[in-house]
């Protein structure tokens, strides 16, 4: 499944990881303004995309302009997902990135690495 990540990437999940993050968001109240807005986009621009017999994925319309898709494209692994950036757009967030990902001290990973 691909669908609109943040940070202007897109998000590719298996299906069974989508599916679990799909049970997630419905358990959220109804009531929960943030967990609505973030389903209607989650979910709306999602599209099940079957790989190719060459094992390429088409990515929808909407989706490349939501990222900016330009020709270089950066795919990265992040955890349960992949995460599919316009190059131009990767190097910007990793330049601005880099500073606080080297200042994180603690609270990310359990067990305070």
């Amino acid at each position: 499944m691909i669908t609109k990540g943040q940070e202007r990437c897109l998000y590719v999940f298996p299906m069974p990881e989508f599916q679990r993050i799909a049970g997630q968001l419905r358990d959220q109240p109804m009531t929960h303004k943030a967990a609505r807005a973030y389903s209607r986009v989650f979910f709306a621009s999602a599209h099940d995309e079957v790989p190719d017999k060459q094992g390429r994925v088409t990515i929808p319309g909407h989706l490349r302009e939501y990222a900016g898709l330009s020709r270089e494209l950066v795919v990265i692994g992040a955890s349960s997902r992949v995460e599919i950036w316009d190059k131009q757009s990767w190097e910007s967030y990793l330049a601005d990135s880099e500073e606080d990902f080297a200042g994180i001290e603690e609270g990310v990973l359990p067990g305070g690495m």
